[in-house]
């Protein structure tokens, strides 16, 4: 009796010798239409038939690995914006990324395969922080979509690694596209917008993400975009994504969206129906359930069983890529030892991420830094002694974390008395603990006031996360200056007489105009992770000097937005704003002074087509070693068309010593130089070019202690030219 050959040779996909695709091939065949569906479900059950475990692709790393257990957490999103720092963004997300393997492993060994232990991350959001309102602004890169490219692209390639076989991990950057608030509205909102504010705001950092960074996953927005429903559109999915990016990964709804299509929408009326329309535009998995319907779908003819397919070689094809169908020696990532995470190394590093994110707004005749050997120090406020508000939101669980207060207890000198008092809550109108806070500050030489927000006031809709027992953040926030009772706090310390240094601990900007006039040093502190209340110690003491650059504009008030829900770009951000704001996006001050000589640009006229090449020396004319981060920004003289103000296109951090001089060059390329004409065409026209190069932008307010900026120009001779999208 013969043997079927099936029983006499292992199957294909089991073979780690054979191509990828030959074994996705192969396993797919074997799949029925029933278990391909059940794939294509966040909670991806096991086929015990053919040796395939349950697998939940739910994960997140914002900022650390979340929701696992104990792992070393850094400052939010966009407190790492604000260090203007790529290779460092790098160093985080490999340190995140080790983690990530280490715990998948060990979790993997102890049969453990629930959500938030596998390896298919949906981080980073990259979406443009278009409005301060927005309660997950926090999550981002911050409002400019060259300084959103680099870092994403930074971290999108410390998550995935660099072996040419398996990724060590799948980044997913979120939420495409068009997505930044109102949070209330998600689930039915239309964001409107232009096919000039696509090109030039909403889809660069994804462009950059997927081309550049080779993001294997991208997670679609809940909202539709121009009509059509995120998670299920032609436009940005296929002709966008596929067609012009070559994007050859898979796509995730957002958790629920695809419910979102017929429940609120209200685009389709069925749930088989909206699993078909998202399947066939490219959205190959769904955080939720309502791809189980697709079984319904393909007996109504509504999707075939090739189009399912499609989508179960994709997701299949990520899994193998990471190795998690071949034996762990031959996976390097799986050497991982388990040991790394929330190892002294990585906290060290989370220290260095948390020092060089701290912003200087203000320090009127070098108040900071303090002398150490102060005798009586009030560290007072609500933000002073609290570790949930050191943390953000989608965050991990450290070990240990420094709050601002054993920050500064652990760094003042033994004979130095500290008095605290909380004062008030982050919202609310209690002041019972003003007097307390009142007689802290009476009977010290300063006062350091610990203020801003916390994920109360902004977070995602229906957030607990970062909250007491039972509640719920509000969301977005419809006004931007402190809460009321933390400015009423902030008042009655400054009557005292007692020198105030205010440190803001929050996650997106807050008009601090009565602040700005009154308080002398303010600093901009962010969510800093768990080393934040020894960063903050380090900057207020002069251990460290900071250099951290606002990744967002802080305004002076809500008067100066467009209405919250239009998603036009006209007055928004440094980029399109007319008024002067209260501090501009790429602030930020030193306990030195920076000096900018010898401005080169070569050639000074080019043809369309070709690269210009901006070089600048950097000095440090002060006494205190120090880094500077380099901003250069081109602005379009002579365009036929609306564009930007100005927009950055290029940065750097630097460190100098005191008398050091560094030479620092920018390359600019076409599409530095290119619009998008009124016929939706991108391209390149004849005209004078403006460049500024400096430690912040040009033809804004300088405030004292500011570096200089120097300009030039350059010219582009020739005929219009059309470039790629």
């Amino acid at each position: 009796m013969t043997t079927p050959a099936s029983d006499q040779e292992q199957p294909i996909y089991k073979d780690p010798s054979r191509p990828i695709e030959e074994r996705v091939d192969d396993l797919i065949s074997r799949m029925t239409l029933e278990e391909k569906v059940s794939q294509m479900v966040h909670a991806a059950r096991a086929i015990e038939r053919l040796d395939i475990p349950e697998y939940d692709w739910w994960n997140e790393c914002l900022h650390g690995v979340a929701r696992a257990g104990v792992a070393t957490v850094f400052p939010q999103a966009i407190g790492l914006a604000a260090t203007w720092d790529v290779d460092l963004m790098h160093r985080v997300a490999t340190v995140i990324s080790d983690e990530a393997r280490a715990k998948h492993h060990e979790f993997v060994r102890q049969g453990i395969r629930a959500r938030y232990t596998g390896l298919t991350f949906w981080s980073p959001n990259i979406n443009i922080f278009r409005d301060p309102r927005w309660g997950r602004g926090q999550e981002t890169y911050g409002e400019d979509p060259y300084l959103t490219s680099r870092m994403g692209v930074a971290f999108v390639k410390g998550l995935q690694g660099d072996d040419p076989r398996y990724f060590k991990v799948i980044a997913t950057p979120k939420h495409y596209a068009v997505h930044s608030g109102p949070e209330h509205a998600r689930h039915h909102f239309d964001a409107r917008a232009s096919f000039r504010d696509m090109r030039e705001t909403y889809l660069p950092a994804f462009k950059a993400c997927v081309k550049e960074g080779k993001a294997y996953s991208v997670m679609g927005a809940y909202n539709r975009t121009n009509g059509e429903p995120c998670c299920a559109s032609i436009t940005l999915l296929e002709e966008i994504l596929r067609q012009e990016w070559d994007f050859e990964g898979y796509v995730v709804s957002d958790c629920g969206a695809i419910r979102d299509i017929y429940m609120h929408h209200k685009v389709v009326d069925t749930p088989e129906e909206a699993a078909a329309m998202a399947v066939k535009a490219g959205c190959d998995l769904n955080c939720g359930e309502t791809y189980h319907w697709l079984l319904k779908a393909v007996e109504k003819g509504l999707i075939s069983e090739e189009e399912i397919d499609r989508s179960v070689k994709r997701l299949f094809t990520a899994r193998f890529r990471l190795g998690m169908f071949d034996p762990p020696e031959m996976v390097p990532y799986a050497q991982i030892p388990y040991e790394v995470n929330d190892c002294p190394e990585h906290r060290e590093l989370a220290l260095q991420a948390a020092r060089e994110s701290i912003v200087l707004l203000k320090n009127t005749d070098g108040f900071l830094p303090l002398s150490k050997e102060l005798k009586d120090i009030a560290v007072i406020g609500p933000n002073a002694d609290d570790v949930p508000v050191l943390l953000g939101n989608y965050n991990g669980t450290p070990s240990k974390a420094v709050t601002p207060l054993e920050g500064i207890r652990n760094k003042v000198s033994s004979q130095t008395t500290i008095y605290y008092a909380k004062g008030c809550e982050v919202v609310g109108d209690d002041k019972s603990g003003f007097a307390e806070a009142v007689e802290a500050a009476k009977k010290a030489d300063v006062a350091i006031l610990c203020l801003g927000l916390s994920q109360a006031v902004e977070g995602e809709e229906g957030q607990r996360e970062g909250l007491p027992e039972g509640q719920v953040s509000q969301g977005d926030r419809t006004d931007i200056t402190l809460p009321g009772v933390q400015e009423d706090l902030l008042k009655v310390v400054y009557e005292t007489g007692t020198p105030v240094v205010l440190v803001l601990i929050n996650g997106s900007a807050v008009a601090v105009n009565w602040a700005d006039e009154h308080i002398p040093a303010i600093v901009e502190a962010w969510y800093p992770g768990e080393e934040g209340g020894t960063a903050i110690a380090d900057v207020l003491f002069g251990d460290y000097n900071p250099a951290g650059r606002l990744p967002v504009t802080f305004y002076k008030s809500v008067d100066q937005l467009p209405p919250f829900e239009d998603y036009n770009m006209a007055g928004r951000t440094y980029r399109y704003m007319t008024e002067e704001p209260l501090y501009p996006f790429g602030f930020g001050l030193s306990y030195t002074r920076f000096e900018y000589s010898n401005l080169r640009i070569e050639p000074q006229t080019i043809r369309p087509g070709e690269n210009v090449r901006v070089s600048v020396d950097v000095t440090n004319v002060g006494d205190r070693a120090g880094d500077e981060v380099v901003q250069l920004y081109v602005s379009d003289v002579e365009a036929s068309v609306p564009v930007p103000i100005r927009h950055l296109e290029g940065f750097t951090r630097v460190h100098l010593a005191p008398g050091e001089t560094k030479t620092v060059s920018f390359t600019l390329t076409p599409p530095q130089m290119s619009v998008i004409d009124d016929e939706n065409r991108r391209v390149i026209e004849p005209g004078e070019f403006r460049v500024s190069i400096g430690g912040r932008q040009p033809d804004v307010k300088t405030r004292d202690g500011e570096s200089n900026v120097l300009t030039g120009s350059f010219t582009v001779a020739g005929e219009v030219t059309e470039i790629e999208l």
